[in-house]
Formats: C-alpha cells, structure tokens, sequence
C-alpha cells in the first residue's frame, strides 16, 4: 500500500486542493482509494460529503491528529491531507505510515520561509533519513507572469528535493471542489491545460 502524505506548516498553503484532487487521480485510475484527514477543520472529510454517487469512488479514512492509524486492508493508494503546524509527535507517526511526500508551496515570503525550516526538519525525521519516505515540491496558484513566480522558482532552484510542477491559478479548482469533484472528474478538453501540468506528479506517484 502506498501512503501519500501531503503537509506543510503554513496554512492555506493549498493542502486541500493538492490532496483531493490526488485522491481523484487515483480514483480515476480504478485504484481503491482513501482520504484520510487529520486536519482538525478536517475540509477534505466535508469535501468527501459533496461527492456525487456517481464519482469515482474516495473511501474515508477515519484518523484523527491524536489516532493515528494504518488504513483498511486492501487499500493500495492512500492520501493523508494535514494541518497548519503539523510537526512533532503527530508529525513523527504519519510519516511512519507514508511512503511519498507532497509538500505544496505557494509563492509567498512566508510560505517559502516556512517551508525551508519544515523541509529541514522533514529531513531529520527517521523515515526520511532511513530513505522510507521521499519527499518532493509542488508550485501551487503560480502564474508564471509574475515576479512572485520568479521568487519562487528562485526559491525552489536552493532546495535538495525534486521540484514536480507548478500549478497555476485557476477557478477550476475552486468550481469543482465545491461540486465534490477534482480536475480528474472533469472533460479533458476543459483542462487539458491542468492535466498537462499534474503529468510530472502522476509520473512520480506511479514510479
């Protein structure tokens, strides 16, 4: 079974966004797929209650930031969304679970701050060192016209972990979240160009 951690302390850093729309990537490709939040406002759980019955089907996993445990067997792809601070003990038993790492970061001073020390001590955590986890970035609502895109990709060009993608700003997201859906539930043509943009990040997921 694989366990998809996506995490980082800043809050509204896009956790959310990039953990459902795994979950319905997995879906999409006929895996038996769990979403699991331990993320007390838990918005991935509440997103998990808009879905239509006839969506490919996301199985809740029942966690919670004080019980931590292995999902259902017959599982073969989890994805864990996180909280705002996630670090410490919490920190410590998910990862034990987890084999991938996402770490979403949008192009902000504070959330590229607060990245570096998270990526710092990620790792120092014993799963990583052990090489039991693999950890990777994500750009989340760039648009590649501005200057804070340069910073981030400036950023990014310091770090020792793979850079997946960047994802842009887009209304889709938003538009399918509320309907209970992810990019992966919607015409291709209408996102072709997102579709075009996750293919580095299925292609990690799956090696």
């Amino acid at each position: 079974m694989n366990v998809y951690l996506v995490a980082n302390p800043k809050g509204g850093s896009g956790k959310s966004t990039l953990a459902t729309n795994l979950a319905g990537y997995f879906a999409a490709r006929g895996h038996r797929s769990l979403l699991g939040d331990i993320d007390r406002q838990q918005s991935s759980r509440e997103w998990l209650a808009l879905r239509p019955g006839a969506a490919n089907a996301i199985a809740t996993w029942e966690i919670g930031p004080d019980d931590v445990a292995r999902p259902p067997k017959g599982v073969t792809h989890a994805v864990l969304d996180t909280p705002a601070g996630l670090r410490g003990k919490t920190l410590e038993k998910v990862l034990k679970l987890t084999t991938r790492i996402i770490v979403p970061v949008q192009p902000s001073f504070f959330d590229m701050q607060a990245t570096r020390r998270f990526l710092t001590e990620l790792v120092g955590e014993k799963a990583v060192r052990k090489g039991r986890a693999d950890i990777a970035v994500v750009g989340m609502r760039v648009d590649s016209r501005t200057r804070a895109a340069a910073e981030l990709e400036r950023f990014f060009a310091t770090l020792e972990v793979p850079v997946l993608t960047y994802l842009r700003d887009t209304q889709l997201y938003v538009q399918a979240a509320a309907a209970g859906l992810t990019l992966f539930d919607l015409s291709p043509a209408r996102v072709s160009r997102d579709l075009e943009q996750w293919q580095p990040i299925m292609d990690w997921v799956e090696t």
